[in-house]
């Protein structure tokens, strides 16, 4: 009876143990598939974090494009000009020495990738305008987009608009003293200025236009 008892190297008790230790084996290997079916992190990589990712590259501003100034030669774009007429290129003189009677300025105004080039041409003895024209940029050339020789007039820039304004002047006025103005407003579209506004100011006494009002009497002389 104590050989049944204690014989660890009986055919039964041998078998036994590869049984176990063969689903032991087993056991290990079906964790194991699990888990690099999963990622090795017992979960599966779902959707939204791509989703985070993706947004995230969609958020990214594109850069907005940049614009340019470029100097320009005003007198010499002016006389080089065909547009302009003789009677300005010819008062187009300098006052003292190298000073010439132009006014320049720069600004988008036709929505160019390069700043257009507003010059006004002036007297020399009182500063008024002659000529006042809009240049554009046309690769490495200027076009000359806008004239007004209607003197006196003086154009500028105002908030991305050309603003033109000419003096008005009635029998007697001085040239320092009109008797009011005209103010146009142009802005760029389809690849010209129209007029966008126009407003006219009387210097001194308003003058009233309504033709059903009639100015009351003088006083009578006693």
């Amino acid at each position: 009876m104590r050989g049944l008892t204690d014989g660890d190297d009986s055919p039964s008790r041998g078998s036994l143990q590869a049984v176990i230790t063969a689903a032991a084996v087993l056991a290990a290997l079906a964790l194991l598939v699990s888990a690099c079916a999963t990622g090795g992190t017992g979960t599966r990589d779902e959707g939204p974090a791509r989703a985070d990712s993706v947004a995230g590259a969609a958020a990214s501003p594109s850069p907005s494009p940049v614009r340019t100034m470029q100097t320009v030669d005003p007198v010499r774009l002016v006389k080089e000009d065909p547009l302009v007429s003789d009677a300005v290129k010819k008062s187009l003189r300098p006052c003292v020495g190298d000073d010439y009677p132009v006014d320049v300025s720069y600004g988008d105004l036709t929505d160019g990738s390069v700043d257009d080039v507003v010059i006004n041409v002036l007297t020399c003895g009182d500063a008024v305008g002659v000529g006042s024209y809009v240049y554009r940029a046309d690769g490495d050339r200027y076009q000359n987009v806008f004239q007004s020789e209607e003197s006196p007039v003086y154009a500028e820039i105002d908030r991305g608009a050309l603003m033109v304004t000419k003096q008005v002047y009635k029998n007697g006025d001085a040239v320092a003293n009109p008797s009011g103005e005209n103010v146009i407003t142009y802005v760029w579209k389809a690849g010209r200025f129209v007029q966008d506004s126009f407003h006219h100011t009387d210097y001194g006494t308003t003058v009233d236009t309504d033709p059903t009002k009639v100015p009351a009497p003088a006083p009578a002389d006693n």
